[in-house]
């Protein structure tokens, strides 16, 4: 399921929210890679979500950005399993990020350590979700604001 947002420069509240859910036991470390992974992958698979390039006064130019803010959130292993599935239910586009994961070094290898477990089974350190904001709050039941 793909949702446009209105746009950002839009006075507007969007329609659409990102999340990303990350297991309340990482490392300040592991919370910053989870979070620029997955929202790298909401970027990589909702790119109409992807804002203008930014320039400053000089003319320098930057990156675009997300053109949403990114929700944290936090829950225990059990609470993003059923984020996840809740998520996965809905429709909604989904990125994981596994415990494994932290042990290998590439994307081949990431793929690899996801795809040799059931659902059910993923060991998720976080996820990270986009859709229609009341369906991303059913979502997040559970969830705390990350500290």
């Amino acid at each position: 399921m793909t949702l446009s947002p209105l746009l950002p420069s839009s006075p507007a509240r969007p329609a659409t929210k990102v999340a990303v859910v990350l297991r309340d036991d990482l490392l300040g470390w592991q919370v910053a890679n989870v979070t620029a992974f997955l929202a790298a992958g909401v970027a990589a698979g909702v790119p109409e979500l992807i804002g203008e390039p930014y320039a400053d006064a000089d003319g320098t130019a930057y990156l675009p950005t997300l053109g949403l803010p990114v929700l944290v959130r936090a829950g225990d292993a059990a609470t993003l399993a059923a984020c996840r599935a809740r998520a996965v239910g809905r429709g909604l586009p989904v990125a994981v990020f596994t415990a494994a994961m932290f042990s290998t070094g590439n994307d081949h290898d990431n793929r690899a350590v996801v795809a040799s477990a059931r659902a059910e089974e993923l060991d998720l350190v976080g996820v990270a979700l986009h859709g229609p904001r009341n369906a991303v709050d059913k979502v997040l039941k559970g969830t705390t604001t990350h500290p």
